[in-house]
């Protein structure tokens, strides 16, 4: 097989074939010879060698390479790996590849431009067509622990310390958006990722990034102290849209200037509804204990929050509109006078029940 064929076929199985935009970043994490090997895959290295002509032990190191850069799976254990898979998406190619302790923001740059090139210009308009023609959306809000601990009823799928009790691994890894827009010179407004990597990893997602180094284990103390850096910086805790307490394998922790989610969204003039489902609860105000600072305004994600002045009186308030807010919870965790609050106004039944086979 030609290089040009390799690159070829990579991209075509990505869903972008011929992009001019996404064979250089192939090109950049791959040799030619490597190339041929990603596209001889799924094999072993022995079934890579007779496909490719290359000698056995040669594919052998090459395919490990390719697994520590985020380029190819291997089939059951991460550790003793004997038959190898590409990348199953364009999403997960851009996760694997990028969200890594293994990269530096100032010296992977001219990776990073490539990669944000490529998602705002072919990536991010695909991704936003998926969702425009979505049914329904696959992915809830979990609001923010603070905001709601102390309500009654609070569900276990919606208490985010207890959905991370109920995992038997985590680690944590860098947001691979994140991390993008830090290195092209956008960094997140809400969150520094270099300082704190809030992906939270679970299961075999957990045991995927330890194996590689890609990120690192916590323990179940480190995790609740990690969330509450997550819930001050304003993050949306991101969970499956059913009262399941294990099975995803990351629980994004979302932001609206940097997201995969988020930006195509935005881009494309869609609501973020055809992606998230809103949590049971809703944020309000107390306006008597409003001091008018705006910090509500900053941290709503959903444009939820503006400021008004009622009738008699000298301050602006807020108000929350009641259709856009999705309960998060992120302007109740960041009220210093306590005027934002949360309520219930969804039933149990909102949140769906598994689907059984």
């Amino acid at each position: 097989m030609s290089t040009n064929d390799a690159y070829s076929v990579l991209m075509e199985q990505l869903g972008f074939p011929g992009s001019s935009r996404l064979r250089p970043i192939l090109e950049m994490l791959m040799t030619p010879d490597q190339a041929n090997m990603a596209a001889a895959l799924p094999g072993t290295p022995q079934e890579v060698a007779e496909k490719t002509g290359i000698d056995a032990n040669r594919v052998r190191d090459n395919l490990d390479e390719l697994y520590y850069k985020g380029v190819i799976f291997p089939r059951g254990d991460f550790r003793n790996r004997v038959y190898y898979r590409f990348a199953r998406s364009i999403g997960q190619f851009h996760d694997s590849t990028m969200a890594t302790e293994q990269l530096d923001v100032e010296q992977d740059r001219p990776f990073f431009k490539l990669w944000h090139d490529f998602a705002m210009n072919e990536m991010y308009p695909r991704t936003a067509e998926r969702y425009r023609k979505a049914e329904s959306p696959h992915t809830r809000i979990v609001p923010a622990y603070r905001a709601i601990k102390d309500l009654p009823g609070v569900l276990p799928c919606e208490n985010f310390p207890e959905i991370l009790k109920a995992q038997e691994l985590i680690a944590a890894a860098p947001c691979s958006c994140r991390l993008c827009t830090t290195s092209v010179g956008e960094p997140c407004d809400l969150h520094d990722e270099v300082s704190h990597e809030v992906c939270l990893q679970f299961g075999r997602g957990a045991d995927y990034v330890i194996a590689r180094g890609s990120g690192h284990e916590l323990s179940k103390e480190e995790a609740l102290e990690l969330n509450d850096i997550i819930e001050e910086s304003g993050l949306i805790h991101l969970w499956r849209n059913n009262t399941s307490m294990t099975g995803p394998k990351t629980s994004c922790q979302c932001c609206r200037d940097c997201c995969m989610t988020y930006v195509p969204l935005d881009q494309a003039g869609l609501p973020i509804s055809k992606a998230w489902e809103k949590s049971r609860y809703q944020a309000y105000v107390n306006q008597e204990d409003c001091d008018g600072c705006q910090i509500c305004v900053d941290r709503c994600l959903f444009d939820a929050i503006e400021m008004e002045r009622p009738e008699g009186s000298k301050k602006y308030k807020a108000t929350v509109d009641a259709e856009k807010c999705f309960g998060c919870g992120s302007c109740v965790v960041g009220c210093e006078t306590a005027a934002l609050q949360m309520k219930v106004v969804r039933p149990p039944e909102h949140i769906p029940q598994p689907m059984t086979t």
